[in-house]
């Protein structure tokens, strides 16, 4: 395992391969940035991973409570986030950094839990971004193993069934606002109910649902992915809800990448998830699903170049307007996006 950044690029460097179809646009729809001691993700690293061979048109930044406000009201400290992000985003629009508009669209936080009193923290949060914010994540993923990390908002276990969620969720859709549901598999009729309950939000499934595959989920794939399967058809039924694919290469996951003393090759990504996009795909169709990359989170596990051509694989056998919906139009639907060139 690279216990360094430093170690981690030297670990990856040890698979290298061209970019296949390096003229496809696409549009990665779930990326983080962040400062923190030992770990940087900033515009001169995500650049260097969508500089490495695919043409990524736009990028779209999820939170993951980076540069908060260190002091005001807590519930509006989330903001400086958003207010970080802009900036950056902002760099990148100069088109001084080459063709990647970076965080053309921005998801924040905001605690639905607040009720009513979220609204304020929504506007603020619109108002830091006008040009570019698009929605809110309040993550849910619990599980009651102490292997499992609960998600950094350190949620209840009914948080997307519990009434004051419900009650600052309902403010979403007066304010444009999209809901991206992180949660694990478990807990994906939770989400199926929330879209049901709130046929006009959009929702945009993170990460496949979640599916486990450690603690006491390790060596249970065949069993987890069936009920994962039934679970996300019930979800796919829900026309309010898009699922974005990717993600899935976590230590969370199960896959042990991380632990390797070589990192994948794509088509080792692609014979070990290959059927978790197909049936994603089969049930939700390519208008309602999108790649995402979700780095630098899975850089634990592969480089980019590799996790977008293990994306193009298993999209090989689509037609070239189901590949452009997968690749980029769905993302560029669903955040409202403009796009440079992306033909």
């Amino acid at each position: 395992m690279a216990n360094t950044e430093k170690d981690r690029d030297a670990w990856l460097a040890q698979v290298s391969e061209d970019a296949l179809e390096p003229e496809l646009p696409i549009v990665d729809p779930h990326h983080h940035l962040w400062d923190h001691p030992g770990s940087r993700y900033m515009l001169d690293e995500i650049l260097s991973d969508t500089n490495s061979g695919h043409r990524v048109l736009a990028t779209v930044f999820v939170e993951c409570m980076s540069m908060y406000r260190a002091d005001g009201p807590e519930p509006m400290r989330p903001v400086g986030e958003t207010e970080f992000v802009n900036g950056i985003a902002a760099q990148s629009a100069s088109g001084q950094y080459g063709e990647t508009r970076v965080a053309a669209g921005i998801v924040g936080f905001a605690d639905l839990t607040l009720g009513d009193a979220v609204v304020p923290v929504l506007e603020a949060h619109i108002a830091a971004a006008r040009a570019r914010f698009r929605g809110i994540r309040h993550a849910g993923g619990f599980d009651a193993s102490p292997d499992v990390r609960n998600s950094h908002t350190n949620p209840p276990p009914d948080l997307y069934e519990s009434k004051r969620f419900r009650e600052g969720f309902g403010k979403l859709k007066g304010l444009n606002l999209s809901f991206e549901a992180w949660q694990y598999h478990p807990q994906m009729p939770a989400v199926t109910a929330l879209a049901k309950a709130f046929p006009d939000t959009t929702i945009v499934l993170n990460h496949f649902g979640g599916p486990l595959g450690i603690g006491p989920y390790e060596g249970r794939r065949a069993e987890i992915f069936g009920e994962w399967k039934k679970n996300l058809t019930e979800l796919a039924r829900c026309p309010n809800v898009v699922a974005k694919l990717g993600g899935i290469n976590m230590p969370v996951n199960g896959f042990g990448w991380h632990r390797r003393p070589t990192p994948p090759t794509s088509e080792e990504l692609v014979s070990a998830t290959r059927d978790y996009y197909l049936h994603a795909i089969d049930q939700f169709g390519p208008r309602r699903c999108m790649f995402e990359s979700n780095f630098p989170v899975d850089r634990v596990s592969c480089s980019y170049v590799v996790l977008w051509n293990a994306f193009k694989k298993i999209a090989a056998g689509f037609n070239r307007e189901e590949k452009a919906q997968l690749f980029h139009r769905t993302a560029a639907e669903v955040y409202r996006l403009k796009l440079a060139n992306p033909a």
